[in-house]
C-alpha cells in the first residue's frame, strides 16, 4: 500500500465540501452516475473506433446497491476504468486551471452553493458530503491489474493492488450518520429519476425484497435487481421516428413535474436537433393555457437544462428571455460543463448561442402558425387564436425588452381595431397597413382603458367618419410598449388595398389619437373664421378651469360630443400617470394636466357665447372637462363637485 498526499488545493476543497456545502447533498449521486456514464461513453467509442478494443465484450450498465447495516452505498460501472496512474491523476489532483478562483468563490459565504460542484471536474468529491470514507476499486480496459483507492477526505489517500473481474470502477461510500438517509430504495430511485432518468445507459438498483406472513412478520428476504431509469431521452430521438402521441405524453409528464395540468395536451411543440459548431437538442412546448404565475415576479421558469442527458437545473431564468416565460421544455447541450453555476450560466457563450438560436426558432414557428392561419387552415386558425388570446401580452413585452428580435415580434403581436369587432377580432400591423388609405401617413391607435370605453371614445368620431382605422390598445402595457416602438417597419413587397404602393416607404410612425397633433390627417383645415369666433368661448373656459388644464383648444376631431381630453405630445397620458402612481415603489409622478378640446358646433359650447355669469360658466366648464375625463375612464378627483355642478345646470 502506498500513501499519497492530496494536492493542497484539493485538501482545501474537501474541507469546504465537508463543512460548508450541505444545501443540496443529494447531487452526490448524480455526480457519481455522470462519471460512470462518461466512463461507459469512452469505452463505447473505443470499442467502435479502436481495433485494440473491438474484441472486448461490452454490455454497458451502471449498478447501484446499498447496505443499511454496514452503512454503505455502492455505484459500479463496466466502463473504461482506471489504472494506478489514472487514480492518482484523477482523484488526487485537480488538473484544470482556475481552481484557486473556484475555491475563493466557495469560501465566500454569500456565494455558497453546492451547484458549483463539478465546475472544475470535482464532482467525485461531492460524495464526501455524505461519506467519511470512500473506496474506489478499478480496472482499466485492456489491462489485467486492478487497483484500490481509499481516503477519508482529509489530507491523504492510499492506493494498493486489488481484484476485479472485469474493466470498470466500483465506488463504495461509507456513509456518515446524515448520509444514511440515502441508503434506501426510495431515496435512490427518486434521485435517479429526477437527475439521471435520461442517461443513455441502463441503471440498475439492487435491494432486499422482503416477504411477510399473515401476521406481518418477515418470512424471507432475497435480493432483487431492477432498472430504475428510462434511458430514453425523447428529445434526442429523430423527429421522423416520433408520433404526436409520444410528444404529448412526454409533455404531460413534464407539465406534471412543473405543477401544470398533467392531463392537458400542448397547443403545439417545436423539436430541434443542432449539429456542427454547437451540438444540442431542444424540445419546446407551448401550453394551451397561460401558466397561473405568468405575471408574478417570482414566476417558475418552464425550461429544464440537461448536459449530455444529465439534469442540471429547472430554476434558472437565464435559459429563456422573460417574455418567453410561458414556454415549457428541454435544452440538452453536449458542450456545456456539468454543474455550471448560475453565475456561469449568465456568462456562458455556448448557452447564450443556444438561447439566441432557440428564440429565433420559436419566433419562426409562431410566424409559420400565423401564416397558415391566415391562409385558411382552420386547425391552424384555432391554434393561432388560442395562442394570441393567451400569450399576446408577453409578446408585447418582447417588443419592449428584445430589441434584437423586435422586427420579428412586430409581425406577431395582435390588436383590437375599429375595423374588427368580436372576441377574435385581432389584427396585425401588416393587416392594418394593407387597409390604409392611399394617402394615409400614420398608423393610429388609442390607448388607456378597457376596450368598451375606448371604442366609445369621442376621440374616434372624426376618424370613424373619415373611414380611418384606429387600433384599440386596451392593456396597461400598451402605454409603455407602443411609445417605445415609435414606428412599424414592414417587410418589403407588401401593398395596400387603398391603391397606394407602400413598397417604397416601409416605415410608418405610430400616432396616439389621444395626443395633441394626431388630427393632422383628418382632412380638415382649421377655419380661421371659426377660430376667431370661438376665441371668446375658449378664453372663458381657460379662465374658469385655471390650472386644471394645460390648454383649451377648438377641436377638429369631434362630431357629436361636446368635449374630449388629449395629452400634450411630451406628456404621459392621464391613464399612464394613474398606472405609474398605482405601481408605487417611490416613483415620483408629476401632476399631468390634460388639454381640453371642445366642439365649437355643439349646443353646450355655443351657449357659452351668450353667458356672462361666471358661476354658470364655471359650472359648464367643469362639466365639459369632467365628462370628458369620465368618458376616457379617468377617475374624478372630486365626484361630489361634478354632481353639484350638473344639478345646478339641470335646474336651469
Amino acid at each position: 500500500m502506498a500513501q499519497h498526499q492530496f494536492q493542497t488545493e484539493v485538501s482545501r476543497l474537501l474541507h469546504l465540501i465537508i463543512h460548508s456545502l450541505y444545501s443540496n447533498r443529494e447531487i452526490f449521486l448524480r455526480e457519481l452516475v455522470s462519471n460512470a456514464s462518461d466512463a461507459l461513453d469512452k469505452l463505447k467509442y473505443l470499442t467502435a473506433a479502436d481495433d485494440a478494443y473491438k474484441q472486448l465484450r461490452f454490455e454497458p450498465r451502471i449498478d447501484i446497491s446499498f447496505d443499511k447495516e454496514a452503512k454503505t452505498l455502492t455505484v459500479a460501472d463496466n466502463g473504461i476504468g482506471m489504472n494506478e496512474t489514472d487514480l492518482i491523476d484523477s482523484l488526487g489532483t485537480i488538473a484544470r486551471s482556475g481552481t484557486r478562483a473556484f475555491l475563493e468563490k466557495l469560501a465566500d459565504d454569500a456565494k455558497r452553493d453546492s451547484n458549483l460542484i463539478g465546475q472544475f471536474g470535482v464532482g467525485f468529491y461531492s460524495a464526501f458530503m455524505v461519506a467519511d470514507k470512500i473506496e474506489v476499486i478499478s480496472r482499466k480496459a485492456g489491462e489485467d491489474a486492478a487497483w484500490k483507492w481509499s481516503s477519508d477526505g482529509k489530507e491523504s489517500f492510499d492506493i494498493e493492488s486489488a481484484a476485479r473481474d472485469s474493466q470498470g470502477a466500483t465506488v463504495i461510500l461509507h456513509l456518515t450518520e446524515e448520509g444514511t438517509e440515502y441508503a434506501n430504495r426510495w431515496s435512490i430511485e427518486d434521485i435517479i429519476k429526477r437527475y439521471s432518468n435520461h442517461v443513455a445507459f441502463p441503471i440498475y438498483l439492487t435491494y432486499e425484497e422482503k416477504e411477510y406472513d399473515d401476521k406481518g412478520k418477515e418470512k424471507s428476504s432475497q435480493p432483487k435487481t431492477e432498472r430504475i431509469n428510462s434511458g430514453a431521452a425523447l428529445w434526442r430521438r429523430p423527429k421522423q421516428e416520433l408520433k404526436d402521441e409520444e410528444y404529448h405524453e412526454f409533455y404531460k409528464s413534464l407539465s406534471s413535474q412543473m405543477g401544470g395540468d398533467a392531463g392537458e395536451e400542448p397547443l403545439f411543440y417545436v423539436h430541434t436537433r443542432a449539429e456542427g459548431a454547437l451540438e444540442y437538442s431542444t424540445l419546446f412546448y407551448i401550453p394551451k393555457k397561460a401558466p397561473f404565475d405568468m405575471y408574478n415576479v417570482d414566476y417558475k421558469p418552464g425550461v429544464k437544462l440537461y448536459v449530455k442527458r444529465v439534469f442540471i437545473t429547472e430554476d434558472d431564468k437565464e435559459l429563456m428571455p422573460v417574455w418567453l416565460r410561458f414556454v415549457r421544455g428541454i435544452i440538452d447541450s453536449e458542450d456545456l460543463p456539468l454543474n455550471v453555476s448560475r453565475e456561469i450560466l449568465q456568462q456562458n457563450k455556448i448557452l447564450l448561442n443556444i438561447k439566441n438560436a432557440s428564440v429565433k426558432k420559436l419566433l419562426a414557428e409562431f410566424k409559420s402558425l400565423a401564416d397558415r392561419a391566415a391562409s385558411g387552415d382552420l386547425e391552424a386558425k384555432d391554434r393561432w387564436e388560442t395562442f394570441v388570446g393567451q400569450f399576446n401580452r408577453p409578446l408585447k413585452e418582447g417588443l419592449y425588452q428584445d430589441f434584437a428580435n423586435r422586427e420579428a415580434i412586430q409581425e406577431l403581436v395582435r390588436f383590437k381595431s375599429t375595423a374588427e369587432d368580436g372576441a377574435s377580432g385581432w389584427t396585425s400591423f401588416a393587416e392594418y397597413v394593407s387597409r390604409m388609405k392611399a394617402d394615409q401617413k400614420f398608423i393610429y391607435y388609442i390607448s388607456g382603458g378597457d376596450e368598451k370605453t375606448l371604442r366609445a371614445s369621442p376621440l374616434l368620431e372624426a376618424y370613424r367618419a373619415k373611414g380611418i382605422e384606429v387600433l384599440i390598445m386596451d392593456e396597461e402595457i400598451d402605454d409603455i410598449v407602443i411609445p417605445s416602438l415609435f414606428s412599424y417597419r414592414q417587410p418589403s413587397g407588401l401593398h395596400t388595398e387603398g391603391g397606394g404602393d407602400k413598397t417604397e416607404s416601409l416605415s410608418w410612425e405610430l400616432k396616439a389619437v389621444n395626443r395633441a397633433g394626431a388630427d393632422e390627417e383628418l382632412g380638415e383645415k382649421k377655419d380661421k373664421a371659426a377660430e376667431k369666433e370661438a376665441k371668446p368661448v375658449l378664453e372663458k373656459l381657460k379662465k374658469a378651469l385655471g390650472d386644471r388644464v394645460k390648454d383649451v383648444k377648438l377641436s377638429r376631431r369631434l362630431h357629436d360630443s361636446p368635449s374630449c381630453i388629449v395629452a400634450d405630445e411630451n406628456d404621459p397620458t392621464l391613464q399612464m400617470a394613474q398606472m405609474m402612481k398605482a405601481m408605487g415603489g417611490g416613483m415620483e409622478v408629476p401632476d399631468i394636466k390634460p388639454i381640453l378640446e371642445v366642439n365649437g358646433e355643439h349646443p353646450l359650447v355655443e351657449s357659452l357665447k351668450d353667458i356672462d355669469d361666471e358661476g354658470r360658466i364655471a359650472d359648464l366648464a367643469g362639466v365639459l372637462l369632467d365628462q370628458a375625463l369620465l368618458v376616457e375612464g379617468v377617475k374624478l378627483k372630486d365626484p361630489a363637485d361634478f354632481v353639484k355642478r350638473l344639478n345646478r345646470l339641470l335646474a336651469l
